[in-house]
């Protein structure tokens, strides 16, 4: 009706042809704008009908442009992991991977058979089953890296999947003397078929719990951004800037608006009957024995000399150990702060805004136990949770932790604490004197990997904002790194989990002006265990490298 009222109004203005003329442009239009909406929602519903079997419906999703869609599209296929063939009924170890009977052999090196520093060190790695069988397909997780113990040395090697039960690994040798080959089989290819399942069927196998409170009227809900559906009615807490989902039962005797904190609750139980795939000392963290030598002596550097690997390496590793130092690869080079002093002038006239888990929660506590002259200020915050903030008044240094919005797997934080990244980056006015710490990524393993990519994707449109309007705004992200595995923590969350993660993490960013802290390859080189949070040597390793993008040309 409003078309025909504006032609009518036209028209008049128009001779016959005219007016004709202009009608059919507008039509033309209007059909273009048409065929541009359904070819969109067409794209939209075919890349997400690519990705239908990922997760159950009952998973709330905030909706995605084309661009976005695209992007996730493209962001599940980079990560897709190789098939397997499904388990048998009843399962047997016997057809599975077995470390014990694989084993990887170090190639030769030069035509002399001589390795040199800058050389590349490439091994092969086969994979056979418990009966002693070659496998035939691809799918296991490996870990690899080359270490000297005794110069404190360690770098980690690329791991390429042949699809057939064999893999290479390449090393970058960036110091001379010897250097060990260490293999270790993270999961078997049978087992990443459980954890694909875990998340297909039990998105929810974590649940969160909230707690109502009225008067003397108090009730307990479950809650989850994956909400199984039932016949009690839901209250919906998406927060209204981000889009970011939330949901929790509601109480039956209150009203939505009484929520009074967040909790973790537990996991549920009787998920799996594959106990057996997840067995320490058997298959998982397990190290692969060498077939010959493990060891290889490492030559002064050779002028002219270029040694090209086999297989295709993408890129060096971002660093390596060497007398326990960290020494960076790519880029920008890592000065050692090896005192306090050292560290308290780098961040003279700072402000250190920490968001996110645990894991840079530690760097708050790093700094915190540290810096002599920087005083926590008690706001009351519950251990471990937070915020917390700690001032330096005669250095004016301020740095500050807060942890991210829900899913998050802390006991009874309060509402008015629960925020999301997005929204305290939209908060901040940047500048010179801010850094921006972000560390998210352990608390979404047992989530659909598209929670996650939402999730980032929400922060990386808030760094860009805050990038606009204070491009001098120091923006640093700590990767997720591999942790020490028990049935529970694997369930929960698996290296496989977190690796898969921290590829979208690096993907979703790079290209920013932001900074990594690659913590995955830091645990992973390194001697000490893995752990969800580093040992002290490790972390201090961490700082060293944040502080050199803060202070790039000083250094203790």
């Amino acid at each position: 009706m409003k078309f025909q009222v504006y032609k009518r109004k036209v028209c008049t203005c128009l001779p016959r042809y005219g007016c004709i003329f202009l009608f059919l442009v507008v039509f033309a239009l209007s059909f273009v704008i048409d065929f541009m909406d359904i070819l969109e929602n067409t794209v939209k519903s075919t890349i997400h009908s690519s990705y239908a079997d990922r997760h159950y419906d009952f998973c709330k999703f905030q909706p995605l442009s084309l661009k976005e869609t695209r992007e996730e599209h493209l962001l599940l296929k980079s990560i897709a992991w190789p098939e397997t063939p499904p388990l048998p009924f009843p399962h047997y170890l016997s057809k599975t991977s077995d470390p014990s009977h694989s084993s990887f052999t170090i190639l030769s090196g030069r035509e002399d058979g001589e390795w040199h520093k800058d050389d590349n060190l490439e091994i092969l790695i086969k994979m056979y089953d418990f009966q002693g069988l070659p496998k035939k397909f691809g799918g296991d997780v490996l870990l690899a890296r080359l270490h000297n113990p005794t110069l404190g040395a360690g770098v980690v090697g690329q791991v390429v999947d042949h699809l057939n039960g064999s893999y290479s690994a390449v090393f970058y040798l960036p110091w001379e003397g010897n250097a060990e080959v260490e293999v270790t089989l993270v999961h078997p290819s049978e087992a990443i078929t459980v954890l694909r399942s875990l998340t297909r069927k039990h998105p929810d196998r974590i649940y969160f719990k909230s707690f109502f409170r009225s008067g003397y009227i108090n009730e307990t809900t479950v809650c989850n951004v994956c909400l199984r559906p039932t016949q009690q009615p839901v209250c919906n807490y998406t927060d209204l800037s981000t889009g970011e989902p939330w949901f929790c039962y509601k109480p039956k005797n209150l009203s939505c608006d009484t929520r009074i904190n967040h909790s973790k609750g537990r996991l549920k139980k009787n998920l799996m009957t594959t106990e057996t795939l997840f067995q320490s000392d058997v298959n998982m963290k397990v190290s692969i024995p060498a077939s010959g030598p493990s060891c290889v002596t490492v030559l002064p550097k050779t002028k002219g000399w270029s040694m090209v690997s086999r297989r295709t390496v993408k890129s060096r590793p971002s660093g390596y150990y060497f007398h326990g130092v960290w020494r960076a690869l790519r880029g920008h080079r890592v000065p050692h702060f090896n005192t306090s002093s050292a560290i308290t002038q780098c961040l003279k006239g700072k402000v250190v805004h920490i968001y996110g888990d645990s894991t840079v929660r530690q760097w708050f506590e790093y700094f915190n136990a540290t810096l002599p002259d920087l005083k926590e200020f008690n706001l009351h915050s519950q251990k471990k949770i937070g915020p917390y903030m700690a001032l330096d008044y005669v250095n004016n240094i301020l740095v500050t932790y807060r942890c991210h919005g829900p899913p998050i797997r802390f006991s009874k934080v309060p509402i008015s604490e629960l925020r999301y990244i997005a929204n305290e980056l939209d908060s901040l006015t940047g500048g010179s004197d801010t850094v921006v710490v972000l560390g998210i990524w352990s608390h979404f393993s047992t989530f659909p990997v598209e929670v996650y990519i939402r999730r980032l994707q929400s922060i990386r449109r808030a760094v860009v904002r805050l990038l606009s309007r204070a491009p001098d705004t120091l923006v640093v992200i700590r990767t997720a790194n591999p942790k020490n595995l028990t049935l529970y923590e694997t369930i929960t969350n698996s290296d496989w989990y977190s690796l898969q993660r921290d590829k979208v993490l690096r993907a979703m960013f790079k290209g920013l002006n932001v900074h990594l802290v690659d913590a995955w390859e830091m645990v992973v080189a390194h001697n000490l265990p893995h752990e969800l949070h580093p040992q002290p040597p490790i972390i201090e390793n961490m700082i060293n490298v944040l502080l050199s993008y803060i202070c790039p040309k000083k250094g203790g």
